[in-house]
């Protein structure tokens, strides 16, 4: 189940951009893939260090940087030395909880956001930080661990001649977005399948109490919209953005995926109203079921009173008790005591409290 708040520890007072790990070691080695393309080039190199990689910077093709893995911090501040990451960025990098956000550094924008690593059918919130450095011929994707969203663009890289390939890198940060948020997509498909399910049998007032099960959607969705939200806003700052890096080509594409990133909010608020209403269904549910068995304790009850007071009397033990020495005396009462339970019984039918 995902956190809802990191406790991030961190030295009081300390310089800004100061490279400090808070997150959890998920890799033994950080990973450097490259995937360096042009028209009709398109190269992948799986690189042992940072000075392998400077050979690309600066060059008149597309390069695309992947970097598996954000323990080493050595290793990040020599990446941000060779491509001229600013440091603040880098110091974002390796804090791992960051709010998806967006930073203008002028020679290059800086953008984190949570990609989730759940595919289709799976509500799992399992996301890990992105971040993502956009620069002239030049993208740094970081990410915790290996395994992401960006098959179907590699994919597309590996096609051949197309969008992709004809445009620079801020098609290619696009696309990386994009595939995010698609990613996203099926997450909250997920969600919508697991609801309905849920709504099914809360409506139907059948199966064991699915107050915890909603109580756990209902967390998963908050971090679920905790992730979509400021996504939107960063897709959103770039389509504004007056910034030299992002092409006017490349901008409805970029309105394109703010749009789908918008359909996943709004199905993240129908998601929430909808769970909202069905933890109340299933609570007044579950205090329906209870005034139901408290009503036939009471019926009960009600009927046991009379004949507790008959059995009261003749359980005294006076010796000028008449009836205590009639013959026919404990038939007679057996009779009284079913007659009056049955009257109860019927009345109670009629005003229909049975």
């Amino acid at each position: 189940m995902p956190r809802l708040f990191h406790r991030v520890k961190r030295p009081a007072a300390q310089s800004p951009g100061t490279l400090d790990f808070t997150g959890e070691k998920k890799v033994e080695r950080v990973g450097l893939e490259v995937v360096d393309y042009g028209g009709d080039h398109l190269a992948t190199h799986e690189l042992d260090s940072v000075a392998e990689c400077a050979r690309f910077a600066g060059t008149d093709t597309v390069t695309w940087l992947n970097v598996t893995g954000l323990h080493d911090t050595a290793l990040i501040r020599e990446l941000g030395e060779t491509f001229g990451v600013h440091p603040l960025a880098l110091e974002d990098v390796v804090n791992p909880h960051q709010r998806p956000k967006l930073d203008d550094y002028g020679d290059h924008l800086f953008i984190t956001c949570r990609m989730p690593r759940a595919g289709r059918g799976s509500t799992d919130m399992d996301a890990e930080q992105l971040a993502v450095v956009l620069g002239r011929g030049l993208v740094i994707t970081f990410q915790e661990r290996p395994g992401d969203a960006f098959d179907p663009v590699r994919e597309r890289l590996r096609r051949g001649r197309s969008r992709l390939r004809d445009g620079g890198a801020d098609y290619l940060a696009y696309a990386l977005l994009d595939a995010v948020v698609d990613r996203y997509f099926f997450v909250a498909e997920a969600f919508g399948e697991a609801i309905e399910e849920i709504e099914e049998i809360v409506l139907a007032g059948r199966g064991d109490d699915p107050l915890g099960s909603l109580h756990e959607l209902r967390r998963e969705l908050v971090v679920l919209r905790r992730a979509v939200m400021p996504l939107r806003e960063v897709v959103s700052a770039l389509v504004r953005s007056e910034s030299e890096l992002i092409a006017p080509t490349t901008v409805p594409f970029l309105r394109d995926a703010h749009d789908h990133a918008t359909q996943v909010g709004d199905a993240v608020d129908t998601f929430r109203d909808m769970l909202t209403s069905l933890q109340e269904v299933a609570m007044a549910n579950a205090s329906n079921r209870l005034n139901d068995v408290m009503r036939v304790l009471t019926i009960f009850a009600s009927i046991f009173v009379p004949l507790t007071f008959l059995a009261g009397i003749y359980g005294m033990n006076f010796e000028t008790m008449p009836e205590l020495a009639w013959r026919w005396g404990y038939p007679v009462f057996w009779i009284v005591t079913l007659v009056v339970a049955g009257i109860m019984l019927g009345y109670f039918r009629w005003k229909r409290w049975l």
